[in-house]
């Protein structure tokens, strides 16, 4: 075979592809996610089929799904939002992993009889959550940017930070302890200056590279340099001792209010999808069987001990923090799983002696069945929550307030249909809706959306109206429309106004108040839907469309009458009755003859020298 590839590796490649491809939708039709079914193909796969058996190695390799995810984060919260998260990262955060590390580190004493060290390292390596099952569940559920899913992620974000001084204390606890404190300083000061040069980079060097490429019109070398900068930042922070996934989420928060921001998502969506499947695979390729055979009785108790401890801590501390219940209950229930962090910490804990082999495989064991049971978890929880469905929103717009071409308010369907039109024109869209339901929905397709009230001034301003260059009033109701046209007349007099209106006498209401454009939400589908009848009816293609103009053009200048004389003027313009000369189409049957003394007229009516019948005059009725 050419190439230094071997056959088992296309073999093993097909088969990864394979269970992905099957286990992924199964489980997502049957309402479990596809993290779950990724698992269960993995455990398949690996432990079971034994068809794939190097699961240590492809999760190692598949980790930068991981790093790819935490880039996109990164890369849709600018530092002004992150900033906002402050309390929750440093607060909510810190006093998790210190409460829960210690609670678990109590009870792997009292309870597992381990001696300090060892309970100290498996209780705070118990305490960090995956940032990758979580995330994926928030994401597939649409409800990363709801107010539970912003308390998750900025959990996550703080236990992704504690992994590096965990890691660092681990020394501390070995047997044979070392005075390493100089080597400690070094270690902080390479760390210190390895996140100093990304920071730099991020800011001054990487928009100009991206301009650069952009320039060439090279997709494939935009597509290389955008790996470039993950990879290469997750690098730099692995080699100063941090988190690799840290380092991609540095970048991408530096690169969140870059105008290649959308692009460098785009083309890293592809690779961050793939490789977190692997990941989740890898997880269950890596499940040793006869580890969960052997000591199954104590990991069937660990497990639910754990998940409920950390559930318990984590809703108790959200409460504390002023969260509701509701929000308490889903932050505990998508947190209550061991992470991929706990892998780390429990490696090296093993590396150093305080961990034994057998002990370190028992706990990796119960990690990964708490991560396997995370999204039955939060599916079953449910039930405890005291509003099951049309949860409030919070009105957050950091990541939106820097400016759009068009900000829209209101995503029902006439939004919705333009736009479509305004994306496929390569136009930034932001829209704003007062409904989470379909917030939450248009977020599952990846739609620029927020929560809020667009009849207030401070929402408008957050979500960055002045600097919009058109606004779309899209909204249902004819009442909500004029509230909103009303105060933006008033409080950004500046701004170009498109309005959808909901009937005729409300178009002409508009444009007394002198908006710039507006639509009644049914008059092209409409003339659309005659102008297809009429084809039906055996009409041409081009007749039927010179008609629908012509009804297009008198139906406005009826409107231009009716704003000066009143509604009921501009009456002569309406057709309500068959237009003469009948019919339009060949006959299929004899026509009668027409008595012309009768009529007053010696001739049967011609087409005018455009080619259209006497019925497109203006002056027609």
């Amino acid at each position: 075979m050419a190439g230094g590839a071997s056959p088992g590796f296309f073999t093993e490649a097909v088969v990864l592809l394979g269970g992905a491809v099957i286990a992924a939708p199964l489980f997502k039709r049957i309402g479990l996610g596809t993290v779950l079914g990724y698992l269960a193909a993995g455990v398949v796969i690996g432990p079971l089929a034994r068809v794939v058996t190097e699961g240590e190695e492809i999760l190692t390799f598949a980790e930068l799904g991981v790093v790819f995810l935490l880039f996109i984060i990164g890369l849709e919260l600018k530092p002004a939002r992150l900033w906002t998260l402050r309390k929750d990262i440093f607060g909510l955060g810190l006093v998790q992993v210190m409460l829960t590390g210690v609670v678990l580190t109590l009870l792997a004493m009292f309870a597992a009889g381990f001696q300090f060290n060892a309970a100290a390292a498996i209780g705070f390596g118990l305490a960090l959550s995956s940032t990758a099952f979580a995330l994926q569940i928030l994401g597939e559920r649409g409800e990363i940017n709801r107010t539970h899913g912003r308390k998750s992620f900025a959990i996550l974000l703080f236990q992704d930070i504690a992994i590096v001084p965990l890691l660092a204390l681990l020394p501390f606890l070995a047997p044979a302890a070392l005075d390493s404190g100089s080597n400690d300083v070094v270690a902080f000061l390479i760390a210190l200056t390895a996140v100093g040069v990304l920071i730099f980079s991020g800011r001054y060097l990487l928009n100009p590279l991206f301009q650069v490429i952009g320039n060439t019109g090279a997709r494939e070398a935009m597509i290389a340099a955008a790996l470039l900068v993950v990879l290469g930042s997750a690098l730099l922070m692995q080699i100063a001792g941090l988190s690799m996934a840290m380092g991609a989420f540095i970048a991408g928060v530096l690169l969140a209010e870059s105008s290649y921001r959308h692009e460098l998502e785009a083309d890293i969506e592809p690779f961050r999808g793939l490789l977190l499947g692997l990941f989740f695979m890898a997880i269950g390729m890596s499940l040793d069987l006869s580890v969960i055979r052997d000591n199954w009785l104590t990991i069937l108790m660990a497990v639910p001990i754990l998940m409920a401890v950390k559930g318990a801590i984590i809703y108790a501390l959200c409460r504390w923090f002023g969260s509701d219940h509701d929000v308490s209950v889903r932050t505990a229930l998508v947190l209550p799983q061991g992470g991929e962090f706990g892998f780390v910490l429990f490696s090296a804990a093993t590396a150093i002696g305080i961990l034994s082999t057998e002990t370190a495989s028992q706990l990796i064991s119960v990690v990964t069945i708490s991560m396997a049971l995370t999204p039955l978890c939060v599916a079953a929880g449910e039930r405890f929550l005291h509003e099951t469905t049309h949860e409030e929103m919070d009105e957050d717009f950091a990541g939106g307030g820097g400016g759009a071409d068009v900000l829209m308010i209101g995503f029902s369907r006439f939004g919705q249909i333009a736009s479509q039109i305004l994306l496929a024109g390569g136009s930034d869209v932001t829209i704003i809706d007062h409904s989470a339901d379909r917030v939450r929905s248009a977020q599952k397709f990846g739609f620029r959306i927020y929560f809020g009230d667009g009849a207030r001034k401070d929402v408008l301003e957050a979500a960055g109206i002045k600097r919009a260059k058109i606004v779309a009033v899209t909204t249902q109701k004819k009442e909500t429309t004029d509230k909103i046209v009303e105060m933006i007349q008033s409080e950004f007099p500046d701004v170009i106004l498109y309005v959808r209106s909901y009937d005729r006498t409300h178009t002409l209401e508009l444009r007394s108040k002198g908006v710039d454009y507006e639509m009644r939400e049914t008059f092209k589908s409409g003339l659309e839907f005659g102008r297809r009848t009429l084809e039906a009816l055996g009409a041409s293609e081009e007749l039927a469309s010179a008609i629908a103009e012509d009804v297009e053009k008198r139906d406005a200048e009826r409107l231009k009458i009716q704003q000066s004389e009143g509604i009921y003027a501009g009456g002569h313009m309406l057709h309500t009755k068959p237009v003469m000369p009948e019919p339009l189409i060949k006959p299929v049957r004899e026509l009668k003859i027409i008595n012309t003394e009768d009529s007053g007229d010696d001739s049967l009516p011609v087409l005018d020298e455009d080619g259209n019948p006497p019925a497109f005059d203006k002056g027609a009725t």
